[in-house]
């Protein structure tokens, strides 16, 4: 009798609970459909290409060629189209200077329904965080982005640089073309290693390569989770082979941040390691991290520490590796401009090979004097942490630690000469491979208040923008002969007549990329010294195929020959 009736009970149970669950399945649904019709009403004076009745674009989407495809679209629609991700995600896609300026010149927060799904890998760093929230580790992390205090990674660029060259030297010798990405990936890494943590010179260890590998599978799951409707649900995403491997990609990612940080911390316990800390050439980013304060005295928490470290670990790395390598492309592709930037390259180095950066209004290299220990200010459990207290202090106006060695150091950089604002050339250069290959080719944002745009047209709050750099710089209503490369588009007088949001590399307006400055510094020195080292030419039979993937990469790689100039060895 008893087993009888606790049958009856679990089929009860049993019926409730899947009565349960189509109930909420059909809430839900009732949901993405109202959703649906409010993104679909807002874009109704927005003309688009036909969608698919389930997918919407996405198959278009995620076919090879697809940010031409856009640029295609771009021609039949201008300003604006809608763009459907499934049936229930719709962004208004635009790629025209006035639009871009209508929606970033404000500062509107990222759009949850894509960057949330970066939650679980970088949690709630700069790069998704909106409101007070934002603008508080905006000003927290501002000093470590200052142009003086990014000088001396020059050294640090310099150094990773030459050890990829001396491998690339081994590689030419065989005469035969290579892929240049995942070289330039590894020396990426290491550069920000370097300027993150302090890291020394002994290259990359083979956690720091796990690191690399984990953090390419994850662009790689991020944007297939982005164009795929069916992985849009939490849910339903971590029940697939596609979820558990983000997962695990995301363990490894943290593991290898959160063991950094937890080295660091034990460090400023130690008398011997402080000093090493305290005696190195330049600040790096965790430092700055460590030793931040809010206008109350409040430090970052542990996560939000984490947080920040591993969004500028993705977005530090992955982004310079995409616009070295496609700026090596371009050069290979079009000698005559190569030939000037090592022209150019010669003339600023000399017998040099390496180069160096000037100190002016600042930290000049003969008139730094660290100042004796003193007891405000401490940092992580009462330690002091060793960064340039008074002139962190003076450049921002928040309060950061204080330093403690009482003697004069060298910091690498050579008192009125600054090699990169030489470069205008190879700069010019790099903007044009940043026109035509931009290493991040779209972001998206959800309107906070309505938007009125130049025609007429506009979008009520809530409506979700999806900005297509890659087809924005591919206007031809902006850019004459679109597909040509013209490094002289970037002169001056060129620049002064054109709309200030036709080029947006790095976004634009209040929530632009911190790391602009960091990014150029790195691409001009890597840039530079491997046309000093190097003549580069295509591979005819493996030419790259373009590739969204989070930044723009290539889906067989960037397959270069490179000849050896025998200049600037390194060594």
């Amino acid at each position: 009798m008893l087993s009888i009736l606790l049958s009856l009970n679990v089929s009860h149970l049993s019926l409730w609970a899947s009565g349960l669950i189509l109930v909420l399945g059909f809430l839900k649904l009732i949901c993405l459909l109202l959703r649906r019709q409010r993104l679909a009403k807002a874009m109704d004076c927005f003309p688009g290409p036909p969608t698919h009745w389930l997918f919407g674009h996405a198959l278009e989407i995620q076919k090879t060629g697809s940010l031409d495809k856009v640029v295609s679209w771009a021609h039949q629609f201008p300003y604006a189209h809608p763009l459907w991700l499934g049936q229930f995600l719709g962004f208004l896609n635009i790629y025209e200077p006035d639009y871009a300026k209508a929606v970033y010149s404000r500062g509107d927060p990222k759009a949850a329904d894509v960057y949330d799904f970066f939650l679980q890998w970088i949690g709630k760093g700069l790069l998704v965080l909106q409101g007070p929230k934002w603008y508080e580790h905006r000003k927290l992390l501002t000093p470590g982005f200052h142009y003086d205090v990014l000088k001396p990674y020059v050294a640090v660029f310099n150094n990773s640089t030459h050890a990829m060259l001396d491998k690339w030297e081994e590689k030419a010798r065989q005469n035969k073309s290579f892929d240049i990405f995942c070289d330039v990936g590894h020396m990426a890494l290491d550069s920000l290693m370097k300027c993150t943590f302090g890291k020394g010179n002994s290259g990359l260890s083979h956690r720091d390569n796990s690191y690399y590998l984990a953090v390419c599978d994850l662009t790689l799951l991020m944007q297939q989770r982005i164009e795929s409707f069916q992985y849009h649900n939490d849910f339903i995403y971590w029940l697939t082979p596609h979820g558990h491997r983000f997962l695990r990609a995301c363990q490894e990612a943290h593991d290898h941040t959160d063991q950094v940080i937890r080295e660091r911390k034990a460090a400023l316990q130690d008398e011997k390691e402080q000093e090493k800390i305290q005696n190195r050439r330049h600040l790096d980013f965790l430092d700055i991290l460590l030793g931040a304060r809010d206008e109350n005295g409040i430090k970052l928490s542990d996560a939000e520490l984490r947080a920040e470290v591993d969004t500028f670990m993705f977005e530090g790395h992955d982004t310079t590796t995409s616009g070295i390598s496609w700026f090596l492309y371009c050069m290979a592709l079009y000698p005559e401009h190569q030939s000037r930037c090592r022209e150019e390259v010669c003339e600023i180095l000399g017998d040099r090979d390496s180069f160096q950066c000037s100190n002016e209004g600042g930290m000049e290299r003969s008139g730094i004097r660290r100042k004796k220990k003193c007891s405000q200010n401490l940092g992580v459990s009462g330690y002091p942490i060793p960064v340039w207290c008074g002139y962190l202090k003076h450049l921002c106006r928040i309060s950061v630690g204080c330093v403690m060695v009482a003697k004069e150091e060298r910091l690498g950089c050579i008192a009125g000469r600054d090699d990169l604002g030489k470069m205008t050339y190879l700069t010019m250069c790099i903007k044009e491979s940043f026109r035509l290959y931009p290493p991040v080719p779209q972001v998206y944002r959800q309107l906070s208040k309505p938007v009125n745009f130049v025609d007429g047209r506009s979008l009520p709050a809530g409506s979700l923008i999806s900005l297509h750099i890659y087809a924005l710089h591919r206007n031809s209503a902006v850019w004459p002969d679109p597909e040509v490369f013209d490094p002289l588009r970037f002169t001056p007088e060129n620049v002064a007549t054109r709309h200030p949001f036709a080029f947006m590399p790095f976004s634009a307006g209040p929530r632009n990329c911190i790391g602009q400055q960091f990014a150029m510094n790195e691409m001009k020195v890597v840039t530079g010294l491997c046309l000093l080292r190097f003549e580069f030419s295509v591979d005819p039979l493996q030419p790259p195929i373009k590739m969204p993937q989070l930044i723009l990469r290539s889906k067989n790689g960037i397959h270069l020959r490179l000849k050896s100039l025998h200049l600037g060895s390194g060594k």
